[in-house]
């Protein structure tokens, strides 16, 4: 937001119509934050002046009509006391018309005060009265200083008049008219300068709380995305992983219920259990639970254990297994679980592997998950689909990095490294993920 600098023809903070309309309304002010910040002086401080200036109204009417001896000077300068007062009413209580505009009553008050300073020798107190109404309605600092200039030349000038280069003249009226529209001038001009430093600071608070509301909707967007992207992990690892395994087990137990009647019923007994895993999953993210929360108990070594029986029963590859029982946390357990998951369904699903091993050892760096195979392998870096990237996440959040290793006809290995007792991720939301490089 650029600052402007004070000087003529810039927008006054009070310029405007007093009650019905932008009493602070110039561009200065133009937006949300000034209209805050205008509305308590609007109803303030300008009702204060404005039954403050009725008041004084009334007691010039009183004062003249009492102290100065009728004649034609004496209702000249009722007539025109009642004309400023009649335009300054109708100004306030009809803001909006057509025919009498905050200039229009400006250019009738320089007329009006230039005549009674000619017709009417207590001129100052209305000349006093009405000073103000040349900022509160000049709308710019350049309008309101020529106003000001017009009525000081047109009092002195119908003073001049009626009194001629007198010493009273030259003495009193013209050097009291110079001091008051001075120091109104400096008033006005001060004033000024702290409504807009206010109303600057309002833009920059306003516009500080956009910021921030455009901020948390950023961070409500991000928080969103990463969560819908843990979920869509956890159905791929967990649900998406037992229903492919139930289809394959459902197809193996249909082609062999003939020939192989006690196989096919190992198998069904395979796919009722790999349902109510999936099933226990399912219920898991729904409750927005953590999908792994029964690796808390019991050793990783075990737990991955029973996932490899499970794989051979289902599959008949033979696994050769060497498995430490490393202390770790518990989203580490879950990490490396989903890592074996999702290593051994591409190898059922692609490697045609005859020969399966996985290592978990402890290192004192950490914690390493090896999977091996000795199927047709892949060229790294083109592997579509969404498992080996979802676990290249899911080891970022704890610290940890994901190497993949393979060629087509050599096979593939996996190996998964996590810090040993890493920090637990949050649990409104997963661990921002680090930089990693996969060969």
């Amino acid at each position: 937001m650029s600052r402007r600098s004070p000087g003529a023809g810039r927008a006054l903070p009070f310029g405007g119509t007093l009650f019905g309309g932008p009493v602070f309304g110039g561009p200065v002010f133009g937006g949300p934050a000034a209209s805050r910040l205008a509305a308590p002086l609007r109803t303030s401080a300008l009702r204060r002046w404005n039954a403050v200036c009725w008041v004084l109204f009334g007691a010039l009417f009183a004062g003249l009509a009492t102290t100065e001896a009728p004649g034609r000077r004496t209702y000249a300068a009722l007539a025109l006391l009642g004309c400023v007062v009649l335009c300054y009413a109708i100004l306030d209580r009809f803001p909006g018309n057509r025919f009498l505009g905050p200039h229009t009553y400006l250019w009738v008050l320089v007329i009006g005060l230039g005549a009674g300073a000619y017709v009417w020798s207590g001129y100052a107190a209305l000349f006093i009265v009405t000073l103000p109404h040349f900022w509160l309605f000049g709308r710019t600092v350049r309008a309101s200083l020529g106003f000001t200039g017009l009525v000081t030349v047109s009092t002195l000038t119908g003073s001049w008049l009626r009194k001629g280069w007198t010493a009273e003249f030259l003495g009193s009226t013209m050097v009291s008219t110079l001091i008051v529209v001075a120091a109104s001038v400096l008033l006005a001009l001060w004033v000024h300068s702290v409504i807009e430093q206010s109303a600057e600071r309002a833009l920059l608070i306003e516009e500080l709380e956009r910021t921030q509301l455009r901020l948390a909707e950023a961070h409500r967007r991000q928080g969103a995305a990463a969560e819908r992207e843990r979920v869509a992990r956890e159905i791929h690892d967990t649900l998406a992983q037992g229903f492919a395994s139930v289809v394959v087990l459902a197809e193996a137990a249909r082609a062999g219920l003939a020939t192989d009647p006690a196989r096919s019923a190992q198998q069904l007994r395979s796919i009722e259990d790999t349902a109510r895993e999936n099933l226990a999953e399912a219920r898991a993210l729904v409750g927005s639970a953590q999908p792994g929360h029964r690796v808390a108990e019991g050793s990783l070594a075990r737990t991955l254990r029973r996932t490899l029986d499970r794989f051979t029963q289902d599959t008949g590859l033979p696994v050769t297994a060497e498995l430490a029982d490393p202390v770790c946390a518990q989203w580490t357990r879950i990490a490396l679980l989903r890592c074996l998951q999702e290593s051994l369904a591409n190898v059922r699903k692609h490697a045609a592997a005859s020969q399966v091993t996985v290592v978990l050892a402890q290192q004192p760096y950490g914690v390493e998950l090896e999977v091996t195979d000795d199927g047709r392998g892949f060229v790294v870096g083109r592997a579509p689909g969404f498992g080996l990237d979802g676990m290249r996440k899911r080891l970022a959040e704890l610290g940890g990095r994901l190497t993949v290793t393979s060629s087509v006809g050599d096979g593939t290995r996996i190996l998964a490294t996590v810090p040993l007792l890493p920090a637990e991720p949050p649990a409104d939301r997963p661990a921002a993920p680090r930089h990693e490089e996969t060969p």
